[in-house]
């Protein structure tokens, strides 16, 4: 009895070995073999490089917007001229002239002066400005102050009951200076104009 009980538990241990080994292959065999059949080995997503400025280097600058709406005038013209037919001036094209002399001209659109045009390319940039007016428990008083000047603001809650009252958004860095100034004239004490992403 105590030799088939030795017997069993020997028979026992070489069938764990053996499941052992088994698992071991199998393992290996997975592992191994699509490495060796794989025609060709898989590369890794292509590495991105990412700049970041250093607060003494120049800031980021955004490309500037193509200006389509020009480009398509100027292509619309330079059709009509390729069409307009340069033959002897016809009765009908005669009477045309009359009609257009008897018509008062239309007016060319004007284009728009330099401080609208930079306010529009800052607005197509998403980039708007905001003037600090201030940090308060109770921001009525403030708020008051600017609805009687008309200004445009916004306020943000921050932690402790506090709220951040701002001046803005403003699509130019000289209406911000301009409010910044118009804020101190109200008795304020305005902070800093910054950049908010629109």
């Amino acid at each position: 009895m105590a030799e088939r009980q030795q017997d069993i538990e020997t028979l026992k241990r070489r069938g764990r070995r053996r499941l052992v080994g088994a698992v071991a292959l199998v393992l290996a065999a997975v592992i191994v073999l699509p490495m060796v059949f794989d025609p060709e080995p898989r590369h890794g997503a292509p590495s991105v490089s990412v700049r970041i400025p250093g607060e003494n280097e120049v800031p980021f600058k955004p490309k500037p917007v193509p200006k389509l709406v020009e480009k398509k005038a100027e292509a619309a013209k330079k059709a009509e001229a390729a069409q307009a037919p340069e033959a002897a001036p016809t009765e009908a094209r005669l009477e045309k002239k009359a009609v257009e002399k008897a018509a008062p001209a239309k007016p060319a659109a004007p284009k728009p002066p330099p401080a609208e045009r930079a306010r529009a390319e800052a607005a197509l940039a998403g980039v708007e400005y905001v003037v600090q007016v201030g940090v308060f428990a109770d921001p009525a008083a403030a708020i008051d102050k600017l609805k009687a000047a008309k200004l445009p603001y916004y306020t943000e809650t921050l932690k402790d009951n506090l709220t951040r009252v701002r001046a803005g958004p403003f699509l130019t860095k000289e209406a911000a200076e301009k409010t910044r100034e118009r804020l101190k004239g109200l008795g304020l004490d305005p902070g800093t104009v910054t950049t908010r992403a629109g």
